[in-house]
């Protein structure tokens, strides 16, 4: 198996493309080579912990409701372009992702990483839920197979909150400014919401130097 590192942020609706774009390129090639480990990248690291109105953020950072209304119309034609579902304005919140990002890691110690990434892009872009809120990611945990009781007690705790925060800023340091950023075979790097068909054709390029 060859390893994907993905650096992404669920609040991230270039990152939520990226994912439902890279999916499938992977259903289309079931002989696949690539083992997924998902790594943090906060878009706002400075967000409050109990996060803040998206569409006033959104206002305040980009000039008014129009020119926000403007970015999620071209999120809304790119998606479609590839053949998703987006709508931004769904979410009505943009929340502190440190949590998710830690139960991402969790998820990942119990093998369940992958379909808990898909689990909370799906909650935040599809179902709007506050994905800052503690139980609302006990909830997620729990339908990814997860024990409710156990993600919330750690949630509530300060557990490896420091090693998230670092694992965050290393990458940094080693280059990624922008997610979602793809490491492949700790060595190539592909960055942004790549269509399905460069998914193909570098899967095909791995198929070929394997052999």
């Amino acid at each position: 198996m060859i390893r994907l590192d993905i650096f992404s942020d669920p609040v991230c609706p270039w990152c939520y493309l990226g994912k439902a774009n890279l999916d499938r390129a992977l259903e289309a090639a079931p002989e696949h080579p690539f083992r997924i480990e998902w790594h943090p990248f906060q878009l706002n690291p400075d967000m409050p912990a109990a996060g803040v109105d998206k569409r006033q953020y959104l206002a305040d950072r980009f000039g008014g409701a129009d020119k926000v209304d403007g970015v999620h119309q071209r999120l809304r034609d790119i998606a479609r372009q590839n053949g998703v579902d987006l709508d931004p304005d769904v979410p009505k919140r943009i929340p502190n992702t440190l949590d998710a990002h830690r139960l991402i890691h969790w998820a990942g110690l119990e093998g369940r990483q992958t379909p808990l990434v898909s689990a909370l892009f799906r909650a935040y872009w599809k179902e709007g839920r506050d994905i800052g809120n503690r139980a609302v990611l006990a909830d997620i945990a729990a339908a990814a197979g997860m024990d409710r009781a156990v993600t919330l007690r750690l949630l509530e705790s300060e557990a490896d909150a420091d090693d998230i925060r670092a694992r965050d800023q290393d990458a940094r340091k080693k280059g990624v400014s922008a997610v979602p950023t793809f490491l492949i075979a700790q060595q190539y790097v592909v960055s942004g919401a790549q269509p399905p068909e460069v998914w193909g054709k570098v899967i095909a390029e791995l198929a070929e130097k394997r052999g």
